[in-house]
């Protein structure tokens, strides 16, 4: 099996622990701690730090078609996310120093070394003895929606590793004053986005999150909390996924690909509607004030009808391939809501003018 074939990782028990949660709930600080405590028992452990390894690039806005709406680049920013979890994946199939990153890799390979090198070292110091210590990869990531999550998941499952997830529950408040703290704060809009994205660990809707706690990181870690994500830990390590899908948790996957599909391909649609409305309004001669109250109200509809459809589709169960669901019609039926949103905006935009 895969595991077998994985060098160094298959002859070791390993994990891929997912830490999960707004932006400054504590992640990274959660993660310096579980590193001491995992040299404490021998593990070889490193931080995926996603911030660190994805560039800036990625989360660049972009005028969408000229039509004066501007939009995050949420396809650059995916492109990375998965360069991610390919480089994490050479590494477990080749853990030597050649795991460096392959050629074209939009990552930050200093990043991407100085996480591996933790690792590295120690195969170096006693390479027998590296050998057979269990392998910890904690990834830092905000990971706020299940389908980022599941990415994980099946990675782990190929190669028959543990996998298991640590949310860190703080409130918004906090997190927004942690972040000013820091040398390069985010804008605080982005947290308060975050917040109605955010879908935390539910292994009552997902089987596959089962192995997943939830820490409140609002106040100062405590000791008892380390220990619960250590045992955590230890027990992924010792009960490793099998590659083998059952039908349930085929359901669940199938599900999340059909609504990211449906999202995907709506967000696009919608784009195409904005720039028809713009159109419109610049044909009626609407002035350039009115024109951009126009973009930024469609852009903020959009925004706001899309994270509903998002919600709305990853919290039916019965919207699984296993039904023959027609995405076309979904994503049509979808649109036209939203067109109807945006006929109303313009029409009044327009009103205004006259």
């Amino acid at each position: 099996m895969a595991a077998q074939e994985a060098g160094g990782v298959g002859r070791a028990a390993a994990c891929l622990c997912v830490l999960c949660g707004l932006p400054a709930a504590g992640k990274s600080s959660l993660a310096l701690r579980l590193l001491r405590g995992a040299a404490h028992r021998g593990w070889r452990a490193s931080v995926v730090p996603y911030d660190d390894l994805i560039l800036g690039q990625a989360f660049h806005t972009r005028v969408v078609e000229g039509d004066g709406v501007i939009s995050n680049n949420h396809t650059e920013w995916r492109l990375h996310r998965q360069a991610v979890l390919r480089c994490i994946e050479r590494f477990l199939e080749n853990p030597q120093p050649s795991a460096q990153l392959p050629d074209g890799c939009p990552l930050n390979k200093a990043a991407w070394e100085q996480c591996i090198q933790a690792l590295l070292q120690s195969e170096a110091v006693d390479r027998s003895a590296a050998g057979q210590a269990p392998l910890v990869l904690l990834l830092d990531d905000n990971f706020y929606y299940p389908s980022m999550r599941y990415e994980v998941y099946q990675l782990a499952r190929k190669y028959s590793l543990g996998f298991c997830q640590v949310y860190l529950q703080c409130d918004v408040e906090s997190c927004i004053s942690r972040n000013q703290t820091r040398s390069k704060p985010i804008p605080s809009v982005v947290i308060l986005e975050m917040v109605n994205r955010l879908e935390s660990p539910n292994p009552q809707k997902y089987s596959w999150e089962t192995n997943s706690i939830s820490i409140n990181t609002t106040g100062n870690l405590s000791t008892c909390d380390i220990q619960r994500v250590i045992e955590l830990i230890s027990s992924s390590l010792c009960n490793p996924l099998s590659p083998s899908v059952d039908n349930t948790e085929q359901k669940e996957a199938d599900r999340l690909k059909c609504a990211t599909s449906v999202v995907h391909q709506t967000d696009q649609a919608c784009r195409r509607h904005i720039s028809d409305a713009m159109k419109t309004a610049r044909e009626n001669q609407v002035a350039p004030k009115q024109m951009r109250s126009l973009a930024a109200q469609l852009s903020a509809s959009k925004a706001t009808f899309l994270e509903t459809l998002r919600r709305q589709l990853f919290h039916e169960a019965s919207f699984t391939q296993d039904e023959d669901v027609d995405i076309d019609r979904v994503v049509k039926r979808a649109v036209d809501v939203f067109d109807h949103e945006k006929k109303e905006i313009l029409l009044r935009i327009i009103g205004e003018k006259q």
